[in-house]
């Protein structure tokens, strides 16, 4: 489900007005979390890290209201709940792309995410057969640790928040993951963000 949001009424219309025709108006930055706690719980509970992490993002994501809302033609929408769309790499090294419901339950989730999986491994299409706007685009990138991160822009209009997860890498006795965030400009701000900040590192300590 999704509303029509009013921006002659909104709120932040000037805000929207302004960013919503730059030619790239997304803003980017990369945040550490600590991940200490989430890895001995997919250690201790042999589940998968990822599915771990990747759900505690989810209800964060799907907690702040700005990261709920799109652009669709021409309109400002928001949804009511927010999927995972993961890239997949598949046995030959090439990556694909996966829609994950979402679900408030870590194990639904965790069979949700085995499904597409299985799908990607099985087809040789890129896109999932679901590609709609009601998710978030993220990318584990285990292999190394960044600092920055660069999301390719399309050219079109683009609205849909872009995630990506480093290497997981020991700090002192602290296991600390960047995650790369960009969102457009013209539906959020530093503030949602924080919010958004604030939600996961408490999600991941649970």
């Amino acid at each position: 489900m999704m509303t029509i949001i009013d921006t002659d009424n909104w709120s932040r219309k000037h805000q929207y007005n302004h960013f919503r025709d730059f030619k790239d108006p997304f803003f980017g930055v990369t945040i550490p979390f600590n991940v200490t706690k989430a890895y001995n719980f997919s250690k201790e509970n042999g589940v998968s890290f990822f599915a771990r992490y990747l759900h505690d993002c989810m209800k964060a994501v799907n907690s702040v209201n700005n990261l709920k809302l799109r652009i669709k033609n021409d309109k400002v929408v928001s949804f009511d709940v927010i999927h995972a769309s993961a890239t997949f790499m598949r046995p030959d090294k090439n990556f694909a792309l996966s829609f994950i419901p979402f679900d408030d339950e870590l194990k639904g989730f965790i069979k949700n995410i085995n499904k597409e999986k299985e799908r990607v491994f099985n087809a040789n299409e890129f896109y999932p057969p679901t590609n709609s706007l009601d998710c978030i685009h993220c990318s584990a990138l285990p292999w190394f640790s960044f600092t920055g991160h660069k999301e390719p822009v399309s050219g079109f209009m683009e609205s849909v928040p872009k995630l990506a997860f480093s290497k997981a890498s020991k700090v002192n006795s602290e296991l600390i993951m960047n995650v790369a965030v960009s969102v457009n400009h013209a539906l959020a701000d530093g503030y949602h963000i924080g919010l958004f900040c604030d939600k996961f590192q408490r999600y991941l300590n649970l």
